[in-house]
């Protein structure tokens, strides 16, 4: 951004941008000054009285505001698969979660703790976070993806982090932090996902000169996927999409650019004289489907009778042929001149690095598949820490009461004499401390009254086993130390994610070419 902010610089300089700058006369009154522009556009250019002119501030703040809206609002980060108004979102319902349901207006109020935009558009990023069932448990009306219904108002429906989303989401001691717009409160840079979630939820966003849309994938099949990256095996991934129907993926190209794929809905025969659509297209609803259908009868493309939506929990429209008409090419003219066949057009584009970046959907993968591996390691180190801390405090513990060391700190009259009194006790045991680790840090048992001297108090001191905490450092060191388990210690919260979450099971098949017309 900032080589592009330069040559924006460098392209407002040009000549017959600007009227050119006054000559000799003006380089007296300053180095600085320059001749007031004149002609057509010379009262808008000034900046007479220090009021700063709408061109000045186009030019100068254009590039600023196109990079806000990309990094900031329309397009998701590669790590976490989030753009910041739902990475906020969750954040707000974490920070609010008893396990219990929360009205969505009391999330809404929450979140504009940390987004800036309104109340709106935080309560349709919540309603579409919520459609996608992965991580936010709904509960009352939050609309119909297949019929386009609308959720009801915030005040009337509920919501909480599913179990999903709590044990691959959240992590406070592996999250990176950062002040909210207004410096009052703390909010992730990125949530610690250990999961593709970018592919699984997919994304839609129009910024300022660029948009990104990735299409959603089967959650098992990104599973397996994920797993296969870790074992050194190739893999192959084609969306799928929550509204079922049939796909084309030929011309997929990895979600780049240039690529496409083509959805049909699915069409049955129920007899000679009627049809039934019982999946539709991803992008479409069953009453765009059916304005589509009363369109193309209305111009003669097709000869229907009758179309009915009886659409409920699952898809179904049925559609009565015309008794002069044949099912069959009733169904080809469907697919050519109804929305029951849809072309889609993927741009896979997300944030890497502060910066914009065209990844396809393997790359994509491969990256989460990675980061997740990195997190889990991280939390590896993490737990490895506390687990070296709390055995060697319980070692010391042990030492200090079964050598009855707390007798050397009777008749000590100050802190730092119990403190030298116990140091002195613990020498000869300090060579059993691993990398050297100062055994002093463990001396906070000793507590110090200031009204009675000193005294060490052990009454209802829980007693940890050194033995059982060792081997859990030692399992943990295996771990860290070999690049089998390593993709073994990755693979298991994928598969458990798998058997908690489930899958879809939609069928991708190729499409006979048929001709659409525009």
């Amino acid at each position: 951004m900032s080589e592009q902010r330069e040559d924006m610089t460098e392209r407002d300089d040009l000549p017959g941008e600007v009227p050119a700058a006054a000559d000799d006369a003006a380089g007296s009154v300053g180095a600085e000054e320059s001749a007031a522009p004149t002609g057509k556009y010379g009262k808008l250019l000034s900046e007479e009285g220090g009021v700063r002119k709408l061109t000045g501030m186009y030019r100068n703040w254009f590039l600023d505001y196109a990079s806000y809206v990309i990094l900031e609002r329309a397009v998701p980060h590669v790590q976490d698969g989030l753009k910041p108004v739902q990475r906020r979102i969750l954040h707000a319902m974490k920070a609010v979660d008893d396990g219990r349901y929360n009205k969505v207006a009391n999330i809404v109020g929450q979140t504009m703790q940390y987004h800036p935009h309104g109340d709106a558009s935080i309560k349709d990023a919540l309603v579409q976070l919520g459609q996608k069932d992965l991580l936010i448990d709904c509960q009352g009306n939050w609309g119909n993806i297949l019929t386009g219904d609308e959720a009801a108002a915030g005040r009337y429906i509920e919501a909480r982090l599913s179990k999903f989303a709590l044990d691959v989401v959240f992590n406070k001691k592996t999250t990176e932090w950062m002040r909210s717009y207004d410096g009052r409160n703390e909010e992730p840079v990125t949530l610690p996902v250990k999961f593709p979630l970018l592919l699984a939820q997919g994304a839609d966003g129009i910024a300022v000169g660029l948009a990104s849309k990735i299409l959603p994938h089967n959650f098992i099949e990104l599973i397996n996927a994920a797993i296969a990256h870790l074992q050194g095996r190739d893999f192959v991934l084609y969306p799928d999409f929550p509204t079922g129907g049939m796909i084309d993926v030929s011309r997929y190209n990895d979600g780049l650019r240039g690529g496409t794929v083509k959805v049909r809905a699915r069409i049955s025969k129920i007899d000679k004289r009627t049809l039934a659509i019982t999946e539709i297209p991803y992008t479409t609803t069953t009453e765009s489907i059916k304005d589509s259908i009363v369109k193309a009868n209305e111009k003669g493309k097709i000869k229907i009778r009758k179309v009915d939506d009886n659409t409920a929990e699952k898809v179904e429209i049925i559609v009565q042929v015309a008794p002069d008409e044949s099912s069959d090419k009733t169904i080809d003219a469907l697919y050519a001149f109804t929305d029951c066949e849809v072309s889609i057009a993927p741009n896979s584009c997300v944030i890497w690095d502060e910066k914009p970046h065209f990844l396809g959907v393997s790359e994509i993968l491969r990256r989460s598949a990675e980061h997740t591996k990195s997190l889990l390691g991280l939390e590896l180190k993490i737990r490895l820490g506390e687990l070296s801390e709390a055995w060697h405090a319980a070692s010391l513990e042990r030492i200090f009461i079964e050598n009855k060391l707390y007798q050397l700190i009777e008749g000590c009259k100050t802190r730092e004499a119990a403190y030298e009194a116990v140091d002195e006790g613990l020498a000869p045991f300090k060579s059993l401390s691993p990398d050297g680790v100062n055994f002093t840090a463990g001396l906070s048992a000793v507590r110090t009254s200031p009204d009675h001297g000193t005294a060490f108090d052990i009454a209802g001191k829980d007693k940890a086993d050194p033995q059982s905490m060792r081997n859990a450092i030692y399992a943990a060191i295996d771990i860290a130390e070999h690049r089998r388990a390593w993709a073994e210690w990755t693979r298991n919260p994928l598969q458990r994610a798998e058997r908690d979450r489930g899958g879809r099971d939609v069928s991708v098949k190729d499409l006979p070419q048929t001709e659409k017309e525009d």
